[in-house]
């Protein structure tokens, strides 16, 4: 077997993390961090982690991935959007909130020997692959350490993931994580059933 480069992945829950792994596993060392301070309640927390944990031991393509589970920090991610509650999402807020998990991934990746550092949050048809992009270039100048351009939706990645968390029944959440999001996806569905 090859040596590989190792590759520091930030996660945010099993679904989106299915395809990335599926396509990167072959080729890097990976290890993931899931480090999401965004997420506001604990429960909802444990139980991403733990969806994740689950898939990781049971996909054939990420045996050898391992799980670092980055700490729960909700006070950090509010300190974060102080002033920017009223932000629509896909707004500032969320730009400076994956700026803030990315932030965390790169500087582990740099004390760590990691070879390069990326992230799924690409993957959603919901974020910003640009933005994503942006920070990564910035963290990667700023803690001298590679970082893996992606925008993992394209080529039908997203569909992909789908696919893949009907095949391992994993848990698909309807909101990013935080409170602001949450409201929103209520909101949503209310007026929906309003119809």
């Amino acid at each position: 077997m090859k040596n590989q480069l190792k590759l520091l992945l930030h996660a945010c829950c099993a679904p989106c993390s299915s395809h990335v792994l599926e396509t990167l596993s072959s080729e890097y060392e990976i290890t993931i961090l899931f480090y999401n301070p965004n997420i506001t309640e604990e429960s909802e927390y444990r139980k991403r982690f733990e969806e994740l944990t689950r898939f990781v031991k049971e996909a054939p393509f990420a045996i050898n991935v391992k799980v670092i589970d980055g700490d729960y920090e909700p006070d950090k991610f509010f300190e974060m959007s102080k002033g920017l509650e009223e932000e629509p999402e896909r707004g500032s807020r969320c730009y400076k909130c994956y700026k803030q998990r990315m932030d965390k991934t790169a500087l582990y990746a740099s004390m760590n020997d990691y070879d390069l550092f990326t992230t799924t949050l690409s993957i959603s048809p919901h974020k910003n692959a640009q933005w994503i992009n942006e920070i990564g270039k910035e963290l990667s100048n700023k803690y001298n350490i590679n970082y893996l351009y992606s925008d993992f939706k394209k080529k039908n990645g997203y569909a992909r993931s789908i696919e893949l968390s009907k095949e391992y029944n994993l848990y698909r959440q309807d909101y990013c994580g935080c409170i602001f999001s949450k409201n929103e996806a209520e909101a949503r569905r209310k007026e929906k059933e309003n119809k």
